[in-house]
């Protein structure tokens, strides 16, 4: 049985500055240019590494061996980017001259660390996802309700990769699809409406528009287990279904409320408990 995983992307941040990573046969694997556009400050880190490559021989000589091509979410979607295991992030940390490069191989080995840990007991990771939105400024509550919507989204792409969906675009298509039942509005949609760019949606979603996204996917994992559907078409039908039991929810509690689910509210400018705070 292979050891890798479903590429997913995930954010650090080491001095204020994103660095993307992805998992890749069970250990992180970080992106070039972040990496460099991390350490150098550059406006341009792509030439910044054309000109270390041609500087350093060995470098160039080895990065096949060191720069891997791997999906990594971008503004635009998934795309393949060059990204390095933490090994070969800490070879080309030496043909770069600064004076962050001695506090980043401290960050990075914390970090690859911190994954081993995660493999060997999954509960870790859960922890540490729970303290990181405790330390942005989510209150205990909604920490719940994100946490369990997390779990449910596992579930239902565990039921989508046992019927015949197998590729992170087609997983793409099959939320979407769900989102526009249960929303009227697509996730690319949904974003600009809350004012969001790469930011996580659902990382700014409030209460009920987090219920009623779980309620879309759950249902959608019910149904997809009593019928079986094998392949993008037949989960689509599926994932349009599971998504219109939330849609039918929402649209008869705005009936009873005469309020809308959906909101333009996010958390960029103020963490969500704060924002709690001021309507008290």
């Amino acid at each position: 049985m292979s050891n890798k995983l479903t590429p997913t992307t995930k954010i650090a941040v080491f001095r204020k500055k994103e660095i993307r990573k992805t998992i890749h046969n069970n250990q992180w694997w970080f992106v070039i240019r972040d990496v460099v556009a991390a350490l150098t400050d550059s406006a341009q880190p792509e030439g910044y590494i054309k000109d270390m490559r041609r500087r350093d021989a060995e470098l160039s000589k080895g990065w096949g061996q060191i720069a891997t091509p791997l999906p990594v979410q971008t503004a635009g979607g998934m795309q393949k980017l060059n990204c390095s295991n933490t090994e070969g992030i800490f070879r080309i940390i030496q043909s770069i001259p600064s004076p962050k490069a001695e506090p980043f191989k401290l960050w990075l080995a914390k970090i690859g660390y911190e994954r081993v840990q995660e493999i060997e007991d999954p509960e870790i990771a859960t922890k540490r996802t729970r303290a990181l939105y405790k330390a942005k400024g989510y209150n205990d509550d909604w920490i719940e309700k994100r946490m369990r919507g997390i779990a449910i989204r596992e579930e239902l792409t565990d039921e989508w990769k046992k019927h015949g969906v197998k590729e992170e675009k087609e997983y793409e298509i099959l939320t979407a699809e769900i989102s526009k039942a249960a929303f009227g509005l697509n996730p690319s949609q949904y974003k600009k409406l809350k004012g969001l760019k790469r930011e996580n949606l659902r990382d700014h979603m409030n209460d009920l528009e987090l219920i009623f996204s779980m309620l879309g996917e759950a249902s959608t994992t019910q149904i997809t287990r009593v019928e079986h559907p094998d392949g993008l078409i037949k989960n689509k039908s599926v994932s349009r279904r599971g998504g219109n039991v939330a849609g039918l929810a929402r649209k008869k509690l705005e009936q009873e409320t005469r309020r809308k689910v959906i909101s333009r509210e996010n958390y960029l400018q103020k963490p969500q408990s704060k924002r709690l705070e001021d309507r008290k």
